[in-house]
């Protein structure tokens, strides 16, 4: 037998051994999507009552957060509070060095009394000569010069009590109290710092928060939906149709109080679309501080609603779509519209389906128009996927 003649055998057999193991893995791969890969979730869906909460990000603000700034120069020389003081109106915060405005008072003080014993002695001679004008010992001009020089003297004292006044001012500046009720904010200067009403910062800020203002921004299209429900043309009519809404803390905790929305902006900003809104809360315990953080929660109800997860969706140009599962199990790539209310996890369908349908609730980013699949249970595949992990994990061991 020839050495060709073998060569050629032996080639043969090969290319028969790669052609059969490209037939046996083509088979087996459509035995395995047959048998597990095309294996989906799927949901009968139902119609119920749902309550989703729509949040938005928001700033948390004292009902008042007053800067305190001096209105005289001077060296602090006492600290009367401290950072995060609980303060009453009218209570000392700061004193400022006063030495040399109660000498200004002092002097101040001692010009009106010049003052007021010139206007007597002026007084003294315009009466004088008077009697005398009368008696036409004098004439009138005498008796019209000592009128002048009492207008003059009364002029002088009514300047040197506008100077005492000031000075008086002045010297009450050096005593800074807070302006109302409400909590210390941090404070930058310490005893013996100079400062004046020039200073880049305040002495610190007293805010009142008691009672604080949460903002946030809410679609133009959503304050629209509010106000027409309320049946008015005018955009605060919508405050009557708010819930009580809810505010969640950068911890992630629920704050206790619920608050009420009490106002909305009159004007759209034009670069984000959405309109400013405030929500006043109760802050008795003093645990929201002004320039916090957090999310608005206000609540949606439906009645009747058919809720799907978000993950079951397909987003295209602002179009969702879902995959609708057929009585022959292949699935329908339709569209859907679902309602303004995002709590980042559902969706309430408006249009689209019904009751009794079924859709694919997982992995549909794998799926397209008229595949057919094996429906398994979403119980069924939290297993599988947990038992998927839970080989990945012995193989990785091993």
């Amino acid at each position: 037998m020839s050495k060709n003649y073998l060569l050629l055998t032996r080639l043969s057999y090969v290319f028969a051994m790669v052609a059969s193991v490209f037939v046996l893995a083509s088979c087996g791969g459509k035995q395995s999507g047959t048998k597990g890969d095309n294996e989906f979730a799927v949901r009968t869906l139902q119609g119920s009552d749902v309550e989703l909460n729509n949040s938005y990000p928001a700033v948390i603000k004292g009902e008042q957060d007053i800067d305190i700034r001096p209105k005289v120069s001077g060296f602090i020389t006492r600290l009367c509070v401290d950072e995060g003081s609980v303060v009453k109106k009218g209570q000392l915060l700061f004193k400022i060095d006063d030495v040399q405005y109660k000498e200004a008072l002092n002097q101040e003080r001692a010009t009106v009394d010049l003052s007021k014993t010139a206007v007597a002695t002026a007084q003294l001679t315009y009466d004088n000569n008077k009697k005398l004008n009368e008696q036409k010992i004098i004439g009138s001009y005498q008796l019209q010069t000592s009128a002048n020089s009492l207008a003059t003297a009364k002029a002088s004292l009514a300047q040197a009590k506008a100077a005492y006044v000031a000075a008086k001012q002045n010297f009450d500046y050096c005593s800074v109290t807070s302006p109302s009720n409400g909590v210390v904010g941090s404070i930058p200067y310490r005893v013996g710092s100079l400062v004046s009403a020039s200073s880049a910062e305040a002495l610190t800020t007293v805010s009142n928060i008691k009672k604080m203002y949460v903002y946030f921004s809410m679609p133009e299209q959503q304050l629209l939906v509010l106000t027409r429900q309320a049946n008015n043309d005018k955009a605060n009519a919508a405050l009557s149709t708010f819930p009580p809404v809810k505010l969640q803390l950068v911890d992630g905790s629920m704050y206790g109080q619920t608050g009420k929305v009490a106002t909305v902006s009159g004007v759209i900003d034009q670069k984000t679309g959405s309109i400013s809104v405030r929500a006043d809360f109760d802050n008795p315990a003093y645990l929201l501080k002004s320039g916090g953080s957090g999310i608005i929660l206000i609540p949606y109800v439906a009645k009747d609603a058919i809720l799907i997860p978000q993950n079951s969706t397909v987003e295209v140009q602002d179009q969702k779509y879902i995959y609708l599962v057929g009585s022959d199990n292949k699935v329908k790539y339709t569209n859907i519209t679902v309602a303004d209310v995002d709590d980042g996890q559902n969706y309430i369908v408006t249009s689209g389906l019904k009751a009794g349908d079924r859709i694919v609730v997982e992995g549909v980013s794998k799926l397209s128009d008229g595949m057919s699949i094996t429906p398994i249970t979403e119980a069924k595949a939290t297993a599988k996927i947990k038992h998927a992990q839970q080989m990945g994990a012995a193989l990785g061991k091993k």
